[in-house]
């Protein structure tokens, strides 16, 4: 018994992994939709420019931290 195409596989099987191989499918679209990823907003680039003659960049990172905390 050999089947060439998806279709015809599926059809050899029985309804109830018929009905599985559909919600699998189903949940396999709904993943691949779900991934879409919105482009980051870098609008905050440039926000500590006022401090770059006073703090080298680690120090300006270790200040960031304490200022979030």
């Amino acid at each position: 018994m050999y089947a060439t195409t998806l279709e015809k596989k599926i059809e050899m099987l029985p309804l109830e992994l018929q009905s599985e191989v559909t919600d699998f499918v189903d949940f396999l679209i709904t993943k691949k939709t779900k991934k879409k990823t919105k482009t980051p907003k870098l609008d905050w680039m440039g926000g500590l420019k006022e401090y770059r003659e006073q703090y080298t960049s680690v120090e300006l990172q270790e200040k960031a931290s304490n200022w979030r905390d």
